[in-house]
């Protein structure tokens, strides 16, 4: 049987094809921004056609999904209405009163999903403790959803104040809006969120009542197209988490399928760092629209339980909140930057040169990519550099005018900043590179960690390239690119299973807390999991439950996510929780508080995962993956490369990773692949280990 992955970036989708042996194919085709699922069923058809895939062989389809995001940051989301509690119509706008420009007075936040025209009260109320206070009214909800469906909106968020401890009036209006306008989509927040914090529940629910149908009218028209070119297998969704759900839970839970793309390659980054022994990395994936990094520590990616979307660059997040739309859900903790191969270089109106966030993505792409692109790139200075190919990528299939780079750079950037061409392109490489050191330094530096312990795991179309100078600026010494780098995402999500993730609110202090409630919740989350597992085919020993407690200091607005060990949960399991939140919060924020006595609990955390047998193992890949496609065939050539004005021109070899053997080489050469190109500076080594993958060592 074979397994596809399928990743679609703003720039390139990649596709992976791996059989149980291991042995691996790849693609990289344009993406189609207008219609993913073309580029997706167009790359599937050629994997076909050169007989590297069997429709009937298929076992699954493995999707990352931007769907969601794009519908988010584009603003092409459905017409949402909103029903609330009484008095609670403007929680979007006040929010939580965080702004990221503090000083900045031409910012504006974000204009909510859902206007206020389109916010509908009903006369209700649920203390917090989960008791009926005052009866919903039946008018009210009769009222609020006629005057939404008489605006025209296709979907539905139902929030009630205090739901997550007693959702009966919640239920009461979604059947009523289901049975009296079954055209319309609904999420309520008792489903979506059922946790303390009424602004985080709002936002979290809207959000999945916002791209809902464009992912249920995406996912259903991907496997319409998919039977037509005969591949009956079902899709399995990458969730922001890090698991895969199937498709049909994926259209409902839309929210939890936001950063899927960028999750799938920290897993596949994780799952090669233990088949090395390597438990501590800092994943650096770099594509065609952004460059994204993550923490993987002791063996596991760091997550979070929210972040923000559609608010321009994602960094730093722990610091700067308000920009975008917030999210309370499981998510891998990445930082993600607007700087991949397509961003933009630009002039500001003080002079300085800039780079990103905005993107020629695939279309028209860059300059040098002869689709009609008109401003410099990241790629085209790359180009001009020496770095990448001037005549072709992706192994001859995409060509190339390195000429067209020089005329673009030299027009919009060298001329204007009286520069040289290829200062004004080491001057491109250069500012995208201090701002993906940026994105290192949010997910180590600004959280206790100190980047030198760690080794930088790079992937991507543009990752290989920039992964040795980025690591230099960082102070990293070693980099390790694994083998098939530029379709790694892809890779990565052959190597996920099936997860599901549960959240109940227990506000609790913890020194007082009824443990036997706990347990009880912990129960009753665990049998909704084993259920949901049972109906998708798995048996009880292939299921693996792990929970996790939020824990703060009394009048914080934040939590940490803290592990629980199985079995009993008792005092001294509890006094043990505590303390590793104490050691937690002094490692992230510089300090523990002794003068606090209580730790309070605020929500109970449940993840469930499904563990079938999966052949595909980083082993297993390596010794039979494929070496993909090149021009070069074995041709060994040279070209000059320019490393800055301090050092020049050189004339460096051009290999291919099969060159390479487990001694080390001196830089500088560049190392070609059919998806990516990987640069070997004037002060570091290369090797590759008994895994296939490139090393590079910093002197």
């Amino acid at each position: 049987m074979q397994t596809v992955g399928v990743d679609v970036g703003g720039t390139f989708t990649d596709i992976s094809v791996v059989d149980e042996d291991g042995k691996l194919s790849i693609l990289k085709v344009l993406s189609t921004p207008n219609d993913f699922s073309e580029a997706i069923c167009s790359g599937i058809e050629q994997e076909i056609q050169t007989g590297n895939l069997a429709q009937n062989q298929v076992s699954s389809v493995v999707h990352a999904a931007t769907v969601a995001t794009n519908a988010i940051i584009t603003r092409t989301g459905s017409k949402v209405g909103l029903i609330t509690t009484e008095g609670f119509r403007d929680i979007l706008e006040i929010g939580r009163l965080r702004y990221p420009r503090l000083y900045d007075m031409e910012w504006e936040k974000p204009a909510p999903l859902v206007p206020r025209y389109l916010r509908r009260e009903v006369k209700e109320r649920v203390d917090y403790a989960g008791n009926v206070v005052t009866p919903v009214d039946k008018g009210s909800i009769a009222i609020a959803a006629q005057s939404l469906v008489d605006f025209g909106v296709d979907s539905i968020a139902i929030v009630l104040i205090n739901s997550y401890a007693n959702p009966v009036h919640e239920e009461i209006i979604q059947d009523y809006i289901a049975r009296e306008f079954p055209a319309i989509n609904i999420s309520a927040s008792y489903k979506v969120l059922p946790e303390v914090k009424e602004y985080e529940r709002t936002s979290t629910t809207v959000i999945n009542a916002y791209v809902k149908p464009a992912i249920e009218h995406y996912l259903t028209n991907l496997e319409g197209k998919l039977k037509s070119i005969g591949i009956e297998a079902p899709i399995m969704v990458m969730q922001s988490s890090g698991g895969t759900v199937q498709s049909k839970t994926a259209k409902e839970h839309a929210v939890h399928s936001i950063e899927s793309g960028p999750a799938a390659g920290v897993v596949g980054a994780a799952m090669f760092g233990k088949q090395l022994g390597i438990s501590n990395l800092i994943s650096f994936d770099m594509g065609g629209t952004t460059a994204k990094t993550c923490l993987i520590e002791d063996g596991e990616p760091r997550h979070t339980s929210e972040y923000e979307v559609g608010g321009g660059i994602s960094i730093g997040h722990r610091l700067l909140k308000g920009g975008g739309y917030l999210l309370r859900v499981p998510a891998i903790d990445l930082a993600e930057i607007g700087a991949g191969g397509g961003s933009i270089a630009w002039i500001d109106r003080g002079g300085a040169m800039r780079v990103g966030p905005h993107s020629a993505g695939a279309d028209p792409g860059p300059a040098c990519y002869l689709r009609g692109g008109t401003e410099p790139t990241v790629t085209d200075a790359n180009v001009v550099l020496g770095y990448l190919n001037s005549k072709y990528l992706v192994g001859g299939e995409l060509p190339i005018d390195g000429d067209l780079a020089v005329s673009v750079l030299k027009k919009k950037i060298a001329e204007p900043l009286n520069l040289s061409i290829e200062d004004a392109a080491f001057g491109i490489h250069t500012i995208v590179n201090a701002n993906m050191v940026r994105a290192v330094r949010a997910v180590s530096t600004e959280i206790g960690r100190d980047p030198r312990d760690f080794t930088l795991f790079a992937f991507g179309g543009s990752g290989p390239v920039h992964a040795g100078s980025l690591a230099d600026e960082a102070k990293i010494a070693q980099v390790i690119i694994p083998p098939a780098p530029g379709v790694f995402s892809s890779l990565g999500l052959l190597f996920t299973t099936v997860e599901h993730q549960y959240v109940q609110t227990f506000w609790r202090d913890t020194d007082t807390a009824e443990l036997s409630e706990l347990a009880r919740i912990f129960q009753r989350i665990q049998d909704e999991a084993s259920e949901t597992l049972r109906s998708e085919g798995f048996k009880p020993e292939e299921m693996e439950f792990q929970r996790f407690v939020d824990l703060r200091y009394p009048g914080q607005t934040s939590e940490l996510s803290i592990p629980v060990p199985s079995g009993v949960i008792d005092k001294q399991v509890v006094t043990n929780l505590v303390e590793e939140f104490n050691k937690e919060h002094e490692k992230s924020y510089g300090f523990r508080s002794e003068e606090e006595e209580i730790v309070e609990f605020v929500n109970l955390r449940l993840r469930g995962r499904g563990l079938a047998d999966n052949n595909f193992t980083p082993s297993k890949f390596v010794t039979g993956a494929s070496k993909g496609k090149t021009k070069q065939d074995d041709a060994q050539a040279d070209r000059r490369v320019y490393f800055g004005s301090k050092i020049g021109w050189i004339t460096s070899p051009v290999l291919q990773r099969g060159h390479l053997s487990q001694e080390n080489i001196s830089g500088p050469l560049v190392i070609e692949e059919y998806d990516t190109t990987v640069v070997v500076g004037p002060n570091m080594y290369v090797r590759t280990d008994d895994a296939n993958n490139i090393r590079l060592t910093l002197v």
